[in-house]
């Protein structure tokens, strides 16, 4: 039986061809595809600026750069994300603050922010686990009341939606991820929406060496920018994508209703939250009841793989990591965090699949989880 991965980008022949035009037109950097890309994207975004950059990461790292985040700073934010969402505040010099998630949502407790404000709080930055969207009216009314900035870290979820409105369409800085995993890829990549025009002459210092040409082939440079740019071949890959995210969506969707209509809820794995108006349905992820289990997640990941199915791990929480255990952090401080963190696992989920493949999955499930459970 073939193996089943987690997550499988779907890349078309015409993709692939666009590819191959741009390796043979001798531009392979940031040249004219980009340029359309972030007009595609821009559009997309209700005309909003869209600067795109080489990771989601960076779209992170230069939004903290254009609110002027400075040492001492503090920036509140989720511990139930890629460790990229902590380590950029780190690199700029503040520090982070974390707030324990809903468990229901997974997502940062909004009721629990307002406690964790400071005289040194300068931002928010709000991540929609899996593709949920953090609640958009909430969290702006409460940055609102305390003159906070917001970055949404929407690293995963491109496509998604809040109320009608398409996630980056309204608000404050928004970023975006478009890393082989996501819903929309361009292999490596990501961009950053900006809330005013007037930001994208600073974003596109940043995203290059703080460089400025002048058309006489002179250059400036008055700040010092990073290597941030979007080559055209990854450009290529994302223009070949946009005109099939309605489609991977709503295929996403299908999917995730299938898993809840055949998922054995006797099995007591907590499911997330089957929101099918907002979400994008990045992930399908369940947490496991290890109380019950004879078993820890690894067994269980590993009998899932002798079945051939792939399972991930998304995410440990980030306040247990080494490094943030030296900055003070340790168990029970965030305990939905991290009861999520130490059971959550990532089911396949992913266009090509079909629905006898979450049959497949969770007959697998079953099976394990019946051995182990007491």
């Amino acid at each position: 039986m073939e193996f089943l991965p987690f997550t499988r980008p779907a890349i078309d022949e015409a993709t692939i061809q666009a590819v191959s035009d741009v390796l043979r037109s001798g531009w392979i950097t940031s040249g004219p595809k980009v340029q359309a890309f972030e007009a595609q994207l821009s559009e997309l975004m209700g005309g909003r600026v869209v600067r795109s950059l080489n990771s989601g990461t960076a779209a992170l790292e230069i939004a903290l750069d254009l609110i002027d985040i400075q040492p001492g700073d503090e920036v509140i934010t989720t511990p139930l994300s890629w460790v990229a969402t902590a380590n950029v505040i780190l690199l700029a010099g503040a520090k982070p603050v974390f707030v324990d998630v809903d468990p229901h949502t997974r997502n940062i407790d909004l009721n629990l922010i307002a406690a964790a404000i400071t005289p040194r709080t300068r931002a928010i930055i709000a991540v929609d686990l899996a593709g949920l969207p953090v609640d958009r009216d909430t969290l702006y009314a409460l940055a609102d009341k305390h003159r906070l900035r917001v970055i949404e870290d929407a690293a995963q979820s491109f496509g998604a939606s809040w109320n009608g409105r398409a996630i980056g369409s309204f608000g404050d800085l928004v970023a975006f991820s478009f890393h082989a995993n996501k819903n929309l890829t361009t292999g490596e990549g990501g961009c950053l929406v900006l809330p005013d025009p007037a930001l994208a002459p600073l974003c596109e210092k940043l995203r290059l060496q703080g460089v400025v040409r002048s058309a006489d082939g002179s250059m400036e440079v008055d700040i010092a920018g990073g290597k941030f740019n979007l080559t055209d071949i990854a450009a290529a890959i994302g223009l070949g994508q946009l005109p099939h995210l309605t489609e991977f969506t709503e295929g996403r969707r299908e999917l995730a209703r299938h898993y809840f209509a055949k998922f054995d809820t006797a099995l007591n794995c907590e499911l997330p939250l089957a929101d099918f108006a907002n979400s994008n349905w990045h992930m399908f992820q369940v947490v496991l009841p290890l109380a019950r289990m004879s078993i820890g997640r690894g067994e269980f990941i590993a009998r899932m793989k002798a079945r051939g199915i792939a399972v991930g791990v998304h995410y440990p929480p980030i306040h247990l990591f080494k490094l943030y255990r030296s900055l003070g952090h340790s168990e029970g401080q965030f305990p939905h965090a991290e009861r999520i963190g130490a059971g959550i696992v990532t089911l396949p989920l992913f266009p090509a699949m079909g629905m006898q493949d979450v049959e497949r999955v969770c007959s697998a499930c079953s099976e394990v989880l019946n051995e182990v459970l007491s």
